[in-house]
């Protein structure tokens, strides 16, 4: 059976004797064929992303329809399926591991950028190899940093590489998402008397919380306005310990069952995290993930890199 290449007839390969004849020749080391698989691979992987920016727009309700939604996610397969398959793109990355992993000489393509890397929320079909998780923020256009920025990152990444190590969450998300609920260290939480609270992540003192509180106003948002309201706030003694309530918060808390699963894609990991009601702030995902990508860019260009 010949293949069909991707771009030829505008689609996805989506019906299980296309999957399985597609299959048959990757596994047959067919260089087109492995070639193809990583062009659908990648597809798939764009129609993820964009079903998932769809998923994290704010929607009136008034317009919305079963119409509407087939509609967007046919038109989601078009785009997935124009931007498959680029010299220099993700297809090629996949195509490169998978001869490898196979033992076949890499397939045709351009070389890819260093900087070029993937989530790990990858589609279950067609299942091929997995990847190695990385980042997908990397690949995006530099962002400014700031002097404060960077000595709040160099200050706090040690320990945020040390619970990275204990948790598996990665130092990077750690520090960009402290870096946002603290302004960079410039509006840090303070107990009544002024001094620290330690709380970089604003966490906020439930019933079952014994240890020490801080009591400040803050902005809540209710129905999508911003409310000044009094609120408890979790207090410790050192930024080591905020980082491991944090990573405890995550990684024990049924809500976030998700965003764990997730930590190999910024832009994923901050959505399901918005998902979950970690904040009220209808464009908290967005802002997490340039506070995280800010972080990764400022361990990638300073000396003192640690741990991402």
């Amino acid at each position: 059976m010949a293949l069909t290449p991707l771009n030829s007839n505008n689609q996805l390969t989506a019906d299980a004797r296309s999957l399985n004849a597609l299959k048959l020749q990757a596994g047959n080391k067919d260089p087109a064929a492995i070639q193809e698989a990583a062009k659908q691979f990648e597809s798939l992987f764009m129609r993820e992303m964009l079903k998932s920016m769809r998923d994290a727009t704010m929607k009136s309700g008034m317009l919305d329809s079963a119409q509407e939604n087939l509609g967007h996610d046919m038109l989601d397969q078009q785009f997935s399926v124009q931007m498959s398959g680029k010299p220099g793109g993700l297809s090629d990355l996949i195509a490169k591991q998978l001869s490898r992993q196979m033992g076949v000489a890499d397939t045709p393509a351009f070389d890819t950028p260093s900087t070029l890397s993937l989530g790990n929320r990858l589609p279950a079909s067609p299942k091929l190899p997995a990847l190695p998780p990385t980042s997908d923020a990397s690949s995006a256009k530099p962002l400014k940093t700031t002097a404060s920025q960077a000595g709040f990152v160099q200050r706090l990444e040690q320990a945020a590489a040390k619970v990275e190590q204990q948790s598996g969450i990665p130092a990077s998300y750690m520090l960009g998402q402290a870096g946002h609920e603290t302004g960079w260290g410039k509006h840090e939480i303070k107990n009544a008397n002024g001094t620290p609270s330690f709380n970089l992540f604003g966490i906020k003192a439930g019933p079952g919380w014994t240890g020490k509180v801080a009591e400040v106003t803050t902005t809540e948002y209710v129905n999508g306005e911003p409310k000044k309201t009094v609120a408890k706030f979790r207090a410790y003694d050192s930024y080591e310990q905020s980082f491991q309530d944090y990573a405890k918060l995550i990684n024990q808390n049924p809500r976030y069952a998700n965003a764990r699963q997730q930590t190999g894609s910024v832009v994923a990991f901050a959505n399901e995290l918005q998902r979950a009601g970690y904040a009220t702030d209808p464009a908290y995902a967005s802002k997490l993930s340039r506070a995280i990508s800010t972080t990764q860019q400022l361990q990638r260009n300073q000396p003192w890199r640690g741990v991402a």
